[in-house]
């Protein structure tokens, strides 16, 4: 054992007394960061033109401030990012995280100097905690991989940006950047196919412990890696490989096939973070659901996800929740975020600490003919028949057909690419379409009212999906593709590819 695994141990007990605090006082700790920000928030222009002098309690905040998705906010913002102080929050921002949304094109979201460390800190305790929770400290005694974006920052009107994922790479710890992966160099390629074949050449040699990134990009890493000295597994190529850090999607589409990569279950944890805070991260092997952090600089809110459309949502803080309810995640944080619609879907699996699970995207959906279908419910759906059945998934997406062929009703489509092919395709979508029927009464009611009828599975051709996403220009880094559509767009391109 070296000597960096000997004192992550006394630090991770430290930090799990920290972590056990927060686990036992969200709640009030929720109230003094509500609290602190309004305080902190003041002398802005947004604090002045909301009354932030006049808040004194939740209930008063909700009366001056509206929920308000980026593109409402992007006023505010738009003064930001051209270099006016003291608009969202003190001073300027230390950074703007440049992000790919669906609806705003390119997003400039404010990090400053206050809700930078939370980003560092956060991600830190997850590990520190997974070492006090295993007794595993091993891998921080040998080299660490991130696969992340390019660390090489722009300026707007003097603000550094760039990718969250760049950015954070300037803050890594000192006693860490020795032992990380890749090189700044390597880092730095744009084109992710080069980038990926360069990282290759890079570790293939050396001591890898510690892997983290976004799974889709993981699996093409290994898949590479593998390639290159003979279809090994990786625990061939890496026997010292220990922990898979993950996020950005839900892992488990992917697990088997990256399980069957590395060549065992792997231990692994799950974290949540978003250019706008670092909301949460898996704090427990034996449980998949995330440690909400109730003291980041950030004061949450949850909408009822059925009201989210509604002129008056109901708007919850953290007292006031439900367990196994799906919930709007709103945020308000210490770079400037007021109300802010983050997107995403969560629900609580536990009050005792507050736990969540990311159950989707609050505009990734499917209700073309009223069935409102989640991304939790056609990741479940397919994950669990493919499970049972052995099959292999690699890759997926759905989308309605709303005009099919003549005489057909419309139905679901899914895009599916396998890396392992079900027996029977036909069985297998019947199997599906049962498990989604037993997940959403609304879809169903329309199966069993023939309104629609049951799903249908396009089977693609291997890296349609790498094509698809090299077409859109969106390989690689924190990209995503979405699980559900309300149109075609995202199926036609499929198609074309």
């Amino acid at each position: 054992m070296g000597f960096k695994s000997v004192l992550s141990r006394v630090f991770a007990a430290v930090v799990n007394r920290k972590l056990n605090y927060l686990r036992k006082n969200a709640v009030a700790l929720q109230q003094q960061v509500f609290l602190q920000l309004i305080e902190q928030a003041k002398a802005t222009a947004f604090g002045k033109d909301h009354h932030f002098d006049q808040i004194k309690s939740y209930t008063d905040f909700k009366k001056q401030v509206p929920i308000r998705d980026y593109e409402d906010l992007r006023p505010y913002i738009d003064r930001v990012v051209n270099g006016e102080p003291d608009v969202l929050w003190p001073d300027k921002p230390a950074y703007l995280a440049k992000t790919s949304g669906t609806t705003s094109g390119v997003k400039y979201i404010p990090i400053s100097k206050e809700s930078m460390p939370e980003h560092i800190t956060a991600a830190r305790n997850a590990l520190l905690n997974y070492i006090h929770e295993t007794g595993n400290a091993d891998f921080v005694d040998g080299k660490l991989i991130f696969l992340q974006g390019s660390p090489v920052l722009s300026e707007k009107a003097g603000i550094s940006t760039g990718r969250l994922s760049g950015i954070v790479a300037h803050h890594v710890p000192a006693y860490l950047q020795k032992s990380r992966l890749p090189s700044y160099e390597t880092n730095c390629i744009e084109d992710w196919e080069q980038k990926v074949d360069a990282i290759v050449d890079e570790t293939i040699s050396q001591d890898m412990r510690l892997i983290s990134g976004i799974p889709p990009w993981c699996q093409m890493y290994f898949d590479r890696l593998s390639a290159k000295v003979g279809d090994k597994k990786i625990k061939d190529i890496f026997p010292n490989f220990k922990l898979f850090v993950y996020g950005g999607v839900n892992y488990e589409p992917y697990r088997a096939r990256i399980e069957e990569s590395i060549g065992f279950a792997i231990d692994s944890i799950e974290t949540y973070p978003a250019s706008e805070g670092f909301i949460a991260f898996q704090d427990s092997q034996k449980d998949k659901s995330l440690l909400l952090l109730c003291n980041a600089g950030m004061f949450y809110e949850f909408i009822p996800a059925e009201e989210y459309f509604d002129e008056n949502p109901t708007r919850l803080s953290l007292a006031e929740v439900e367990l196994n309810k799906n919930y709007a995640l709103i945020l308000n944080t210490n770079a400037g975020l007021w109300g802010y619609s983050l997107g995403d879907t969560i629900k609580f699996v536990s009050k005792d600490p507050y736990r969540i699970l990311v159950t989707g995207r609050i505009k990734h959906y499917i209700s073309a003919f009223g069935e409102h279908v989640i991304g939790e419910e056609v990741e479940h759906a397919l994950m669990s028949v493919a499970k049972a059945e052995g099959v292999d998934v690699v890759e997926f997406t759905v989308a309605p057909q709303v005009n099919p062929p003549a005489g057909q009703l419309p139905y679901h489509e899914w895009f599916i690419e396998f890396g392992t092919d079900p027996a029977d395709l036909q069985t297998f979508a019947q199997k599906v379409d049962k498990a989604l029927q037993q997940k959403n009464i609304y879809y169903f009611d329309l199966i069993e009212g023939n309104i629609l009828q049951p799903l249908v599975i396009k089977s693609l051709k291997k890296d349609t999906f790498i094509n698809y996403m090299r077409a859109q220009g969106k390989l690689g880094g924190q990209n995503k593709v979405p699980r559900l559509s309300n149109d075609r767009k995202i199926a036609e391109g499929l198609e074309n590819c």
